[in-house]
């Protein structure tokens, strides 16, 4: 990696284990919920209020909140929103776009956003979530790209390993709002894209066909 880029990246080898205390539904276990405690422990301490980009159902805001005092949810998808206000009074969620949606600039202490910036233009959805992060506050994305490269598929392959291993052994819960597949964009891009718009952000490649990206927003001089 070029010695001037900002983004550091590291392969992350997560033990399964350490993942298996997600929501209030243990059950509810796929390659993307299997990283909502290391968001939660990301924030733990950080953030007073959280904006989820991409809420889904609701379950990661449903974790946060067990934390966070206030949280918000935004998705595009009518029928999943709907289902996760029904689950949940004391969490605010929107039908919307975050790209047009109008939050005013720094209105939140976090985002966080799982498997949604593939469903946009990621370089728009970084730049948004990163306008709407108060200054010192934390973004953290877990998402979805495609692999380039010898590198990239040596890593696919220790993931398919992994994912074997553990889908063996409990199982697969279908998450029902839409997807989006294959991603439209590589890690390659996503992590230049990190590096351009969010400088000293962590790109890292993770298990089970993901990638992260944690960042905290410079104070204001």
């Amino acid at each position: 990696m070029n010695g001037n880029n900002s983004v550091k990246e590291r392969w992350s080898l997560l033990r399964i284990e350490d993942h298996d205390h997600i929501a209030s539904d243990s059950r509810h276990w796929n390659f993307n919920t299997h990283y909502y405690p290391f968001i939660e422990r990301s924030l733990q301490g950080r953030a007073e209020s959280v904006l989820d980009v991409g809420s889904g159902e609701g379950m990661l805001t449903r974790l946060l909140r067990r934390s966070i005092p206030h949280v918000v949810g935004i998705d595009c998808d009518e029928a999943s929103v709907d289902m996760a206000a029904a689950k949940s009074d004391d969490i605010d969620y929107i039908c919307g776009d975050v790209l047009s949606h109008p939050f005013e600039p720094e209105s939140f202490d976090a985002v966080v956003s799982v498997a949604t910036l593939h469903h946009m233009d990621p370089r728009q959805g970084l730049q948004r979530m990163g306008e709407l992060i108060r200054p010192g506050g934390t973004l953290v994305v877990v998402g979805c790209a495609g692999s380039v490269g010898l590198r990239d598929r040596a890593l696919d392959y220790a993931s398919i390993v992994a994912a074997g291993a553990t889908v063996a052994r409990r199982n697969v819960w279908k998450q029902p709002s839409p997807i989006v597949w294959p991603p439209p964009v590589s890690y390659r891009e996503m992590r230049t894209h990190a590096s351009e718009l969010l400088p000293g952000s962590r790109f890292r490649r993770e298990l089970l066909f993901r990638y992260s990206i944690t960042w905290t927003k410079p104070l204001s001089r």
